[in-house]
């Protein structure tokens, strides 16, 4: 039994490095009674005047931002180094600066979206350099400098016995198993935007590229998605509720350093009809 254990822990922290991450968006499943997580129409306050703290090695910084509300949190990952982020204004833009130095964590919020209600998202963020070595398609190299990451609910009794071993050793390790599906939206050194990697590791996790290689290096992206369309495009099938949203930017894989800045991730009901990317310029 110990030497099984052994065995789970290292496997789980290989496992931890490109997928546990993401589980962790999940939440469990439903916001607890009293939980501080908004609906789609409150997730994100532009406007509003916040005052917020980070920790960041022992170090607090208070930044002035309006966009990011407090229900956003800091996760770190058993085993892993913590990628920083920390609140700035960067450009005249609220951000959330990040660096990652061999080190994967994420920062995400607890959302309930029922599937009749998911609409649109908007993002941005600011990449100054491509990862050398990343290759989001491979199981050692699956980094990444920028990540929107979107976790859903759906039906766990048509996990495979793999997702399913990978869902109790996630909620064994974490207390929160495995979402049913995990989207992201990804910057890819190689692939063209529009292409669908599913992730080495597990099926239940899939990524949509919207950015390729070098060329937009350096600015700030708008972007705009549908993401109804996307999951479909992903998965092939309709969405669950959303219960989860995050951010990641993770070097882990390929023992690097990457810098990323990311801008406020809203949602919007207002029916565009964006299932491409485009940035909006």
């Amino acid at each position: 039994m110990q030497r099984w254990m052994e065995i789970s822990s290292r496997f789980a922290s290989r496992f931890l490095a490109a997928g546990l991450c993401v589980f962790a968006v999940a939440c469990a499943g439903l916001p607890e009674q009293g939980s501080t997580a908004k609906p789609a129409s409150a997730v994100a306050s532009v406007g509003q005047q916040k005052v917020m703290a980070n920790v960041v090695e022992g170090v607090v910084e208070k930044v002035a931002v309006r966009s990011w509300p407090k229900t956003w949190e800091h996760y770190t990952l058993p085993g892993k180094h913590a990628t920083d982020y920390v609140f700035a204004n960067i450009d005249g833009r609220d951000s959330l600066a990040v660096t990652a130095v061999s080190s994967a964590s994420l920062f995400r919020q607890k959302v309930r979206i029922e599937p009749k209600e998911l609409d649109h998202l908007r993002f941005s963020w600011k990449v100054p350099a491509l990862i050398a070595q990343a290759d989001l398609a491979l199981r050692d190299n699956a980094d990444s400098p920028v990540r929107i990451v979107l976790a859903f609910e759906g039906d766990r009794s048509r996990f495979s016995a793999k997702n399913a071993m990978l869902s109790e050793l996630s909620h064994v390790l974490t207390g929160e198993p495995m979402p049913f599906a995990t989207l992201m939206y990804v910057w890819c050194n190689t692939r063209e935007p529009g292409s669908v990697i599913t992730s080495a590791r597990t099926d239940r996790i899939r990524k949509i590229v919207i950015e390729s290689g070098a060329k937009n290096l350096n600015q700030w992206l708008d972007y705009e998605r549908n993401i109804r369309a996307d999951y479909e495009k992903a998965f092939g099938e309709a969405p669950g509720a959303l219960v989860g949203i995050g951010v990641m930017t993770d070097t882990d894989n390929t023992r690097s350093t990457a810098r990323a800045w990311y801008g406020p991730v809203n949602f919007t009901s207002k029916a565009l009809g964006l299932a491409d990317a485009a940035p909006l310029k």
